[in-house]
């Protein structure tokens, strides 16, 4: 995942853009927010994973992740033609393509139907019904209720709405076996509570822009101080969480002992943040809070391959 775009953006710098039919193709790329969209497939693919014990058949995985990966796509395709307002005002998102006029927003708007229609013929006809019921859902929750609803509405926007990019560890499982499993639901789990911290770390960076877009994040309701509390406070939740997975049978020891590591280091550095006047410690905890995520999927992947 492009880290260093996120973190570029969030410094003011942007890359230079390319011109002629690259540079639509660009803006075509850019509108559907490709460096979510990488992380929510590493999350479906690791749900696929461990339902299949193994590597689930070839043609399901390409099906799956497509279908995925264009439902994800269609959402953010949506998010920046109905943000374009806001987009425009923040340093971090000034450079996308609807608000920074480089794609219209009809255009924007038949692309982005387009996408979330293929996606769901692709799962539904290619994969199976629920899976492209949860993919539709997962979108729909995205677009209805988090961005045309509580990201304007309330600073526990990230909180709820953290249920959609928790999502697709749902389809990748249902896409294996037809229903939603413990393993999948572990995991929804856990990207709901981690969503928090993870995105008020990068909050606490571009706390001003939100400020520039009268948007509620929890930073500029609250305050930094408090911020810094309520992202240890769902650190410890996140982690505790992962923890009981084990004694529930959901998960077993290699994955515990995966969980408690791995979990500690993001609490340090949770615990860090309080003390820190400077944005130092919250660049650490969102470059930390990736690999985390991406690192414990790794975890329940080989616990649930290799267990017997």
């Amino acid at each position: 995942m492009p880290l260093s775009s996120t973190l570029s953006r969030v410094d003011g710098t942007v890359p230079g853009l390319s011109t002629g039919w690259r540079a639509t193709l660009e803006n075509y790329l850019e509108l559907t927010k490709p460096r979510i969209i990488v992380l929510l497939l590493i999350t479906t693919y690791a749900a696929m994973l461990m339902a299949q014990r193994g590597f689930p058949p070839l043609l399901l995985t390409l099906w799956t992740i497509l279908g995925g990966a264009l439902a994800s796509a269609s959402g953010g395709a949506f998010n920046c033609v109905w943000d374009r307002d806001i987009d425009g005002m923040m340093k971090r998102t000034a450079h996308r393509p609807v608000a920074a006029g480089r794609i219209g927003i009809t255009a924007a708007l038949v692309y982005a139907s387009a996408l979330a229609i293929v996606s769901f013929a692709i799962l539904y006809l290619l994969v199976n019904p629920l899976a492209a019921w949860l993919a539709l859902g997962g979108n729909a929750f995205y677009v209805l209720v988090y961005t045309m609803w509580l990201k304007r509405a309330t600073p526990l926007n990230i909180v709820i709405g953290g249920a959609a990019g928790a999502v697709p560890p749902l389809v990748g499982w249902a896409a294996v076996t037809h229903q939603i499993g413990s393993p999948a639901l572990g995991l929804f789990a856990l990207i709901f509570l981690w969503t928090p911290p993870h995105f008020w770390a990068l909050a606490l960076m571009t706390n001003i822009d939100y400020d520039k877009a009268n948007i509620p994040m929890f930073p500029n309701v609250y305050g930094t101080d408090r911020t810094k509390r309520e992202i240890l406070f769902y650190s410890i939740l996140m982690v505790a969480m992962s923890l009981a997975l084990y004694p529930l049978h959901v998960m077993g020891p290699l994955f515990f002992g995966a969980a408690a590591v791995l979990g500690a280091i993001f609490l340090r550095d949770a615990w860090k943040l309080l003390g820190d006047a400077t944005k130092r410690s919250s660049r650490g905890l969102f470059k930390y809070s990736l690999a985390y995520l991406a690192l414990m999927c790794l975890a329940m992947v080989a616990d649930k391959v290799t267990r017997l």
